[in-house]
C-alpha cells in the first residue's frame, strides 16, 4: 500500500497537531489547515485519499465542507468528522446521513478507534476500485458474447 495522503482540519491548534501526529506515527503523510477555505482550496490542491475535521470551522462550516466533498467525489473519498461541540446520536445521524460523513466522533476520541476507522474506510475504497472491472473490458467482454451469439432466424 502507498503512503495515504490525509487532510485533518481543526481550528484548535492542539487538537490538530495531537491528530496529525496520531496519523503521522501510523505513516500517513499528513496536510493540515486551520480553517474550512483553507482546507477546501488544500483539498482541492493536495487530493488527499481522506479527510478528518473539526465541525465548527471558521470560513466554511465543517458539515459544509463535508457535505461539498461528499458531492465532488461522489463518497469517493470519506470524510471523518470529529467535534468537541455537536453532542448526541442526532448530529452522529444527521452528519451521516446528510452530509455525508463516513464516519463521526466526539472529542475527546479514542485516537485507536479513530484510526482504525480510517484505515477500514481507505481499505474498502481500494477493495472497491480492485474489484470493479474498467469499461473498456467490459465493453469487451461484451462485445465477444454478443459475437459469440448466433441470428436467430425466425419462420414466420
Amino acid at each position: 500500500m502507498t503512503e495515504r495522503k490525509i487532510l485533518i482540519v481543526d481550528y484548535d491548534s492542539t487538537s490538530l497537531e495531537s491528530l496529525a501526529a496520531l496519523f503521522e506515527s501510523h505513516k500517513f503523510q499528513v496536510i493540515t489547515a486551520a480553517d474550512g477555505l483553507t482546507a477546501y482550496e488544500k483539498y482541492k490542491e493536495e487530493k488527499p485519499d481522506a479527510v478528518i475535521l473539526e465541525a465548527i470551522l471558521p470560513k466554511i462550516h465543517g458539515f459544509d465542507l463535508t457535505k461539498r466533498i461528499f458531492e465532488e467525489t461522489h463518497g469517493r473519498v470519506p470524510v471523518v468528522i470529529v467535534t468537541g461541540l455537536y453532542r448526541g446520536p442526532q448530529y452522529r445521524l444527521e452528519a451521516l446521513s446528510s452530509f455525508g460523513a463516513s464516519d463521526y466522533f466526539e472529542k475527546p476520541v479514542d485516537k485507536e478507534r479513530l484510526v482504525r476507522s480510517v484505515v477500514n474506510l481507505l481499505s474498502e475504497e481500494e477493495d472497491l476500485e480492485e474489484d470493479l472491472p474498467d469499461s473498456a473490458s467490459i465493453i469487451k467482454s461484451l462485445s465477444r458474447r454478443l459475437s459469440s451469439v448466433e441470428p436467430t432466424s425466425r419462420d414466420d
